[in-house]
């Protein structure tokens, strides 16, 4: 029998987004790459770029533009840098971030398995050095797994960012298939953990990309085992197939199942929850919820109460 191929699922509606432009999408790029600096926004292909991009918010990407690693989803360049690093890449992120006056930023990487320490030390001197730039802007990591070396993970977390993030990306069942090999879902809720463990007062956070032929049942699974390590932040976001080359898009949720799941979600007592089809690991609707949340625990350790 000859086998024929599938036929690729219709985008819907509800997925169409504006197109990035406009005068403060050019003066960030223009910015970035003066200081060879790179976003996960565009390596990603995220759909969101015009919108933020237009709103000067940005994730920065550090240890450059090329991954170790080749998840079948990500549209990040994969390959061998080499042990390549920018000695200035710490002070280059925090004169970004301090000449566009930013309250809340997001500082994410590419996996460096090249590298002794996979580039935790860098990451911590990005983070110290924004720290000291701008003070009173909150710092958001998204982190790699660091193939779950606690000492890696450590260096990451004391650096002092506000909130910790590592994404788990999918189900169980579908790690294998869509992640590198070098990644596992047990790995990654380790990290979480461990960072959890370490101070248990810092937010940490992830996200699952969904219509990967995950079926409803295997979500709720994982959003019970994320909220088990004790998670505060998840976000739920419709996957989208960044080249051909890639996975395929088995599944386009309706907005309505992704706010079902949310309402399933909150009542595993997550304290923010992000879903729907547009929504992104690095969500602006959830950097103000906590830039918020930040601000009231920060009034509380100084005051000792909650203005509210």
């Amino acid at each position: 029998m000859i086998e024929t191929k599938r036929k690729p699922v219709r985008k819907p509606d509800w997925l169409r987004v504006k197109l990035s432009g406009g005068n403060n999408h050019h003066a960030l790029k223009t910015d970035l790459r003066s200081k060879n600096l790179f976003t996960v926004c565009e390596e990603a292909r995220c759909p969101n770029i015009g919108e933020c991009w237009s709103q000067k918010t940005a994730t920065i990407m550090i240890l450059g533009e090329t991954c170790t690693r080749g998840c079948r989803f990500c549209a990040v360049s994969s390959g061998n840098p080499r042990g390549w690093l920018d000695p200035l890449e710490p002070q280059k992120c925090a004169e970004t971030v301090a000449s566009m006056g930013l309250n809340y930023v997001v500082i994410t990487c590419v996996d460096r398995d090249d590298l002794p320490d996979g580039g935790a030390g860098q990451f911590a001197g990005v983070i110290q050095a924004v720290n000291e730039a701008r003070p009173e802007c909150f710092v958001e990591v998204l982190t790699s797994d660091y193939q779950g070396r606690r000492d890696d993970i450590r260096t990451v977390a004391e650096a002092g960012p506000d909130v910790f993030a590592h994404n788990l990306e999918t189900v169980r069942r579908l790690t294998p298939r869509v992640r590198d090999p070098r990644a596992s879902y047990d790995q990654s809720l380790e990290v979480l953990a461990y960072v959890k463990e370490l101070e248990p007062r810092r937010i940490t956070k992830t996200s699952l990309m969904l219509g990967l032929g995950e079926t409803r049942e295997e979500i709720l699974t994982a959003l019970a085992d994320i909220r088990s390590v004790g998670v505060d932040v998840v976000t739920l976001g419709q996957y989208l197939q960044p080249t051909r080359k890639h996975l395929e898009v088995e599944e386009y949720l309706s907005p309505e199942a992704f706010d079902e799941l949310a309402d399933r979600a909150r009542e595993m007592g997550f304290l923010y929850v992000a879903s729907g089809p547009l929504v992104r690991s690095s969500y602006k609707a959830g950097e103000y919820f906590l830039a918020n949340e930040l601000a009231r625990r920060q009034a509380f350790d100084v005051r000792g109460t909650i203005e509210v």
